[in-house]
């Protein structure tokens, strides 16, 4: 299993142990170390890379309009997997994936997959869900002891468990969406990113899709959701360019392209 879908699961077993009424200001740093001590002991972490460079002006921009209004420091860091991605814990760490680097066609591509990460933040969405799907859990195990455990019980328990958590998801996906091209806009950073960012997963030939698609909303939809969202607010969105040719070009180092793409 991949590490970082290892710790995922680590973090809701983690969560099992906290009591179900904790509110997220009291558990969410905790939660979080345990999720960043958990990625440095896989060595997962990635501590020092030219990669940095190319994130720090747009994780400063971003940084700069959520910090006042979320409690706890925040920081990124790049993570090692071949699967381009970046997702936020609880307790303020967003993680990007070195590969999402090379995806990317762009700078406002990379910036409106943070400030979707943040919106995550802003709502507490990752302790949030790890509460739902502790419930969830708690739910699963309860039938799998009432009809017995054998395997049609345990897979029965598991689509318990991902039923209750699907629409969710979903829900929470939209809103960030929609809250991360105002954090772009807020930014100075071209929401259209987002865009064309969907637009580039629904056309690539990757075998499993990222976490910022899994599970949620399909591409067309999302985009005529934020289309419309842009439409709608038009003193805030207008002055932005819908168009791809726009775009400032991304440039990562190609020595560090060649530590994970085979």
């Amino acid at each position: 299993m991949k590490a970082l879908a290892w710790v995922r699961l680590f973090m809701v077993a983690t969560l099992i142990a906290v009591p179900a009424g904790s509110g997220a200001a009291d558990d969410e740093p905790e939660m979080g170390k345990q999720v960043f001590d958990q990625l440095k002991a896989e060595r997962e972490i990635v501590a020092s890379s030219p990669l940095y460079d190319t994130l720090k002006p747009i994780s400063d921009e971003i940084t700069r309009v959520i910090q006042p209004k979320y409690p706890y420091p925040i920081h990124f860091y790049i993570v090692h997997e071949a699967q381009p991605n970046a997702f936020a814990a609880p307790g303020g760490n967003i993680y990007v994936v070195d590969s999402l680097f090379y995806f990317v066609k762009n700078r406002e591509e990379l910036a409106g997959t943070i400030c979707h990460e943040t919106s995550h933040l802003l709502n507490h969405d990752s302790a949030n869900e790890l509460r739902q799907r502790e419930q969830a859990t708690g739910r699963a195990v309860l039938a799998t002891i009432l009809l017995g455990p054998h395997v049609g019980t345990v897979v029965a328990a598991g689509i318990i468990a991902r039923l209750d958590t699907l629409h969710y998801s979903r829900e929470i996906e939209e809103r960030a969406d929609l809250m991360g091209s105002d954090t772009c806009a807020a930014a100075n950073s071209n929401p259209w990113g987002l865009v064309w960012l969907f637009q580039d997963f629904s056309s690539s030939n990757l075998a499993q899709p990222p976490e910022i698609l899994s599970d949620h909303p399909n591409d067309a939809h999302r985009v005529a959701a934020l289309e419309a969202h842009f439409r709608a607010n038009p003193a805030k969105f207008a002055a932005f360019n819908r168009s791809p040719a726009s775009a400032t070009p991304l440039k990562p180092p190609a020595n560090e392209a060649e530590n994970f793409l085979r």
